[in-house]
């Protein structure tokens, strides 16, 4: 909390920063999931691994996911190659990935997606992440906290200067951000058929910074 000094630019007045701070629930998912094949040729690679991918998507869309929410995030495809002091590098097969984000928009049917596509032969699982669809009702919230914080500071200091508090002569916003880290997660426990993977939403916090200027009567 600070108070502008003579000839720094604002007489009578006092400037401060305000912070608001808002947890909220996410309410959708994201999620990255993949197959990665190796086999001898770049064309058995592909074949498998696209048989493998449509089980997959066959699979998240059973589980309540629709096709706009799945975009492909990767495809690529590298030879595997063999390095022995005693011969030149060769090739020894190729290996295929590819990689699908998905957006899970009831938080419900995460762990059925994630499940489903392990089940049907997905390879990997990275990247699930929370997040709020519409932030805007939080942000406002978080912003209306932000000029009261900012208020409270100012009359603070305006009492231990022993002057009055005036009206405001301007406000500069920040940004508006999620917090640091949400605050759940989800166990990556027993993945086997015979189990359900849990998955935790969590909350998150929308914060927004300000500096608000006030006027010294």
């Amino acid at each position: 909390m600070t108070a502008t000094e003579p000839g720094a630019g604002l007489r009578d007045a006092i400037v401060v920063p305000g912070i608001g701070r808002v947890s909220v629930e996410p309410d959708v998912a994201s999620v990255r999931l993949g197959v990665m094949v190796t086999r001898p040729t770049a064309a058995a690679a592909r074949e498998e691994a696209a048989v493998t991918m449509t089980a997959v998507l066959g699979a998240i869309a059973a589980a309540g996911v629709e096709r706009r929410d799945v975009r492909t995030a990767l495809v690529s495809l590298h030879p595997v190659m063999e390095h022995r002091p005693d011969r030149d590098p060769r090739v020894t097969g190729y290996q295929l990935a590819n990689r699908v984000d998905v957006t899970v928009r009831d938080l419900d049917a995460t762990g059925a997606v994630v499940d489903g596509a392990l089940a049907a032969g997905a390879t990997s699982l990275d990247g699930l992440g929370f997040r709020l669809e519409d932030r805007m009702t939080a942000e406002a919230e978080a912003r209306t906290s932000a000029v009261a914080d900012a208020r409270s500071r100012a009359e603070a200091l305006a009492s231990a200067a022993g002057v009055s508090l005036g009206s405001v002569l301007g406000i500069v916003e920040g940004g508006a951000a999620p917090g640091p880290s949400p605050r759940g997660g989800f166990a990556m426990q027993a993945l086997a058929a015979s189990a359900d993977t849990p998955i935790e939403g969590g909350s998150q916090d929308v914060v927004v910074a300000v500096v608000v200027t006030f006027a010294i009567d």
